[in-house]
């Protein structure tokens, strides 16, 4: 028997497969990394009958959930400069914080901080936008997670880099180190078109064609945003990133709040897929995306948290609910957004803007086994009359007891909720943040 063949049963198997099936009383097996079979529970194979068996009798078994928006390594900067709009909290508090204290060791200890979180909450899979990448992967290498990197381009100066040549430079070496990697994907990361020129953009999509990379940018997240390019170039973002060549099926979207239903029409066409942060959204004040337009015209939309510095969680669970919830009330309409179209948005749909919906995003077999467990018999989870319903109206990122990425077991809470991940102790995640809150605070006093 090796270690590397199990068998997961759970009470139900969510397969996020299109179909809208729940699977009662399957199991999921699991054979080198990969998903190789999915049988009622009393039809397991000959081949596997002396597998290990992993009892989730009491859960929901689901894909590994993707966040498809995330900055990881400002989770040392939860909390730092709270209730204030996108651009005073960019240009007063962040941006002068990050010149003082971004660094390849800040990337590294942030990112593994926002790794625990994720794996803790279930997600499996990150499309990060920072600086320092190489930072970022190593921590997502120690933490087991699978990491799509941005390789952030900018016109100003940072702690990373000066130019934006030597923003392009610096990203491609990391991406030519770790283009063999199966756990590690890139796309090319200009920061928003209020950081990034024209020429800039035009060079980023030469050189993504080349490389095959994707684009991840900011787009349309505020009205200010929009006025500044109609000031300055005459034109909204969105027109100005298509004549540069921005926009394609490889391209994610993050915010996208303040589009119109021609602009939505438009990214639909173009095949863009939309990185939606609802909570970010909401406590930057800067508006109600429309999600549900966007669905109907044909969008592919994928749920990310933003960073912790503007969330303040890295907690897809809260996403999915409040994406469900606002596109109700923004719709005027109760089935906008049912609770099967919230869990897509955070599995299969995340994985098709990565380009990585072959490997994972549904349990299926042959997919990579990014599996998670959700316990569903607490007394607040009871009685429960349908179970993908109450992972997006009822449960929370607490009720996560496993999560596998590639069939390794990279986190799990015990029936007495102690949590543990391979591979990092709880007490040095603790120590990380309580050394940086120290550094912080002293300068920030």
């Amino acid at each position: 028997m090796s270690d590397s063949q199990f068998i997961i049963k759970p009470r139900w198997v969510i397969p996020m497969d299109g179909k809208q099936t729940t699977l009662e009383q399957h199991a999921v097996l699991v054979d080198a990394g990969k998903i190789v079979a999915i049988v009622h529970k009393n039809e397991i194979p000959e081949w596997a009958s002396y597998w290990s068996v992993v009892d989730c009798s009491r859960h929901a078994l689901l894909p590994g959930l993707i966040n498809l928006h995330a900055h990881s390594s400002m989770n040392l900067l939860r909390g730092y400069a709270d209730d204030h709009a996108l651009m005073p909290w960019l240009n007063q508090h962040i941006w002068p914080a990050e010149r003082q204290w971004v660094s390849k060791s800040f990337v590294h200890d942030g990112s593994l901080l926002a790794c625990a979180e994720m794996l803790s909450g279930g997600v499996t899979t990150f499309n990060d936008m920072y600086f320092f990448p190489q930072a970022t992967i190593e921590a997502a290498k120690r933490s087991g997670m699978r990491a799509h990197i941005g390789l952030v381009v900018m016109e100003f100066a940072t702690n990373y880099a000066a130019t934006a040549n030597e923003y392009i430079r610096l990203g491609t070496e990391v991406r030519d180190q770790y283009k063999s990697d199966a756990d590690i994907s890139f796309s090319f990361a200009p920061h928003a078109p209020y950081t990034v020129s024209d020429a800039t953009f035009e060079q980023i999509g030469t050189l993504a064609e080349q490389l095959n990379l994707g684009i991840h940018t900011h787009l349309h997240e505020t009205r200010a945003e929009i006025q500044q390019s109609l000031d300055q170039y005459g034109v909204r973002p969105v027109d100005r990133l298509l004549a540069v060549g921005m926009l394609g099926p490889t391209s994610v979207c993050a915010h996208g709040v303040h589009l119109q239903q021609s602009e939505l029409e438009l990214l639909a066409t173009q095949g863009v897929h939309l990185a939606h942060c609802p909570c970010s959204n909401l406590k930057l004040a800067s508006g109600i995306a429309p999600v549900a337009a966007a669905l109907r015209a044909g969008l592919n939309v994928g749920l990310g948290t933003d960073g912790a510095a503007s969330n303040n969680r890295l907690d897809l669970w809260q996403e999915m609910r409040t994406a469900a919830l606002l596109a109700k009330v923004a719709d005027d309409n109760a089935e906008s957004i049912p609770a099967y179209t919230a869990l897509q948005m955070a599995t299969i749909n995340g994985a098709k803007a990565l380009g990585l919906q072959e490997q994972i995003g549904s349990i299926e077999a042959g997919k990579q086994a990014d599996l998670i467990a959700v316990r569903l018999d607490d007394l607040n989870s009871l009685p429960c009359y349908d179970p993908i319903s109450h992972l997006v109206y009822v449960a929370g990122r607490e009720q996560v007891s496993h999560t596998w990425v590639a069939g390794d077991l990279r986190y799990q809470r015990s029936d007495e909720g102690q949590a543990v991940f391979a591979g990092i102790e709880t007490e040095e995640l603790r120590s990380i943040a309580l050394q940086w809150q120290l550094k912080i605070q002293s300068v920030q006093s």
